[in-house]
C-alpha cells in the first residue's frame, strides 16, 4: 500500500520501536526513583532528551517533553500571556495556524485580549510585511507556524523573529514547528524563537509525546504543577516509552537525505500529476512533504473512497478537523479559481513512488 497521509502521522520507524518496547519490558522505572530502576531509567530520559535537543539544534536542558504538539502550543500561548500580561494585551498569530494555536487564542480573547490574525496571500505564504503592519508596542506574544499543512508553505520565521525584536522588543515568539521539524532546515539555536513546538508522531516516533523548546533564560510559569518533573514546568511521571522512542526516532533520522528524499517524491508525484486534465495544484508546495490538489468537479472524499482499491490512502486534509465544514482554516483567496475546467470524468489513476518509509 502507498501511504500518503504523512502529515497526519508516520508510521514509527524500527528503532522507535525497539526503544519503546525495551522501555516496557526492562528498563520500566519511575525516573524520579533513586533505586538501580530509577537510575537507570532516569539514564534513558537524558540521553532522549539529549537526541531531540541534538535534532532541534537547542541546548538539552531548554527541551521539555509533552503528550504533543497541541500541548507545547497551549503551554506556549498561554503562559506567555501569563507571564507578560500586565505589559499588554495584543498578540499576533496568523489565520491559518493548526486549532492548538487558533482555539487557546480564541480563549484569551475571552478573557479580553486583542489578537490580530495574518491573512494569507494566494499561494498560502504570510509576508514579513504583513506582520510588521500587525505589530505594536503593546504587542506580547507572536505566533506563526513554520509550515502550513494544508498548503506547504514554509514561513519566514527568523526574519519574523527579527522584526519582531525590531518592532515589539516585549513580545515573545512562538512558532508551531510540528509540520517543519526534520522537514525544512533550522536549529532552534539560531532561529532565534522563544519558544518551538515539535510533535514525535510526525517524525516515524510515537502518538502521544511532543516537546517545547524554551530558548535560554526566558522564564515562564509552570504549565502542570505537581511534582516537579520537567525542571518544574510541566509536572507528571514522564511517558519514558514514548519520550525514548521520540529521542530514537531522531538520532535514528538523516535530516539531510530525508528531506532531499522527500523533495524528489514531491517533485515525481507533481510531475505524474501534471498529465491528469483539470487537475489544480494549490499553495506554494514549498515543504517537500505536501502536495495540495484539486480536481474541480469531483468531490475529494469520493476520491478518497476510491484510493484502497489501488492500494492507496491519503486524506481530504491532512488533520481531520479540516475535511469538516469549514472545510479548512486557509482562506478562500488560496483554493482553486472557478473557472477551472471541469473534467467530465474522472481521471485515470497513475502509479506514484513508494517513499522508503511508509
Amino acid at each position: 500500500m502507498i501511504y500518503l497521509d504523512n502529515s497526519a502521522t508516520t508510521q514509527p520507524c524500527e528503532a522507535c520501536v525497539r526503544a519503546m518496547t525495551e522501555l516496557l519490558t526492562d528498563c520500566w522505572g519511575n525516573p524520579s526513583s533513586v533505586h538501580a530502576h530509577g537510575i537507570a531509567a532516569h539514564h534513558r530520559l537524558r540521553q532522549a532528551r539529549e537526541q531531540v535537543a541534538s535534532a532541534l539544534g537547542a541546548e538539552p536542558d531548554r527541551v521539555f517533553f509533552t503528550s504533543g504538539g497541541t500541548e507545547a502550543d497551549n503551554w506556549a500561548i498561554f503562559s506567555a500571556a501569563e507571564r507578560l500580561g500586565k505589559r499588554g494585551h495584543h498578540i499576533v498569530t496568523t489565520a491559518v495556524e493548526h486549532h492548538a494555536v487558533l482555539h487557546p487564542m480564541q480563549k484569551l480573547e475571552a478573557k479580553g485580549f486583542e489578537v490580530t490574525y495574518l491573512q494569507p496571500d494566494r499561494e498560502g505564504n504570510i509576508t514579513v510585511d504583513a506582520l510588521k503592519k500587525a505589530l505594536r508596542p503593546d504587542t506580547i506574544l507572536v505566533s506563526v507556524m513554520m509550515v502550513n499543512n494544508e498548503t506547504g508553505a514554509v514561513m519566514p520565521i527568523a526574519d519574523m523573529v527579527r522584526a519582531t525584536r525590531r518592532l515589539s522588543p516585549l513580545a515573545l515568539f512562538h512558532t508551531d514547528a510540528v509540520q517543519g521539524f526534520l522537514k525544512v532546515p533550522f536549529r532552534a539555536r539560531t532561529l532565534g524563537a522563544d519558544m518551538i513546538s515539535v510533535s514525535a508522531h510526525k517524525i516515524h516516533a510515537a502518538k502521544g509525546t511532543g516537546a517545547l523548546y524554551i530558548r535560554p533564560g526566558l522564564p515562564l510559569p509552570p504549565f502542570l504543577c505537581g511534582g516537579g518533573q520537567e525542571s518544574n514546568y510541566r509536572s507528571g511521571t514522564e511517558n519514558m516509552p514514548g519520550i525514548c522512542g521520540f529521542g530514537a526516532a531522531c538520532a535514528d533520522t538523516d535530516a539531510k537525505a530525508e528531506i532531499a528524499h522527500m523533495a524528489h517524491l514531491r517533485d515525481l508525484t507533481r510531475e505524474a500529476l501534471a498529465g491528469i486534465d483539470g487537475l489544480v495544484l494549490i499553495g506554494s508546495q514549498q515543504a517537500p512533504h505536501i502536495v495540495n490538489l484539486s480536481l474541480p468537479g469531483l468531490r475529494s472524499q469520493g476520491i478518497i473512497n476510491c484510493l484502497p482499491a489501488r492500494r492507496g490512502t491519503a486524506a481530504t486534509c491532512s488533520r481531520p478537523w479540516a475535511c469538516l465544514p469549514p472545510s479548512s482554516t486557509a482562506p478562500s483567496a488560496s483554493r482553486s479559481p472557478a473557472t477551472t475546467p471541469k473534467p467530465t470524468s474522472p481521471p485515470s489513476a497513475r502509479p506514484l513512488p513508494t517513499p522508503n518509509r511508509p
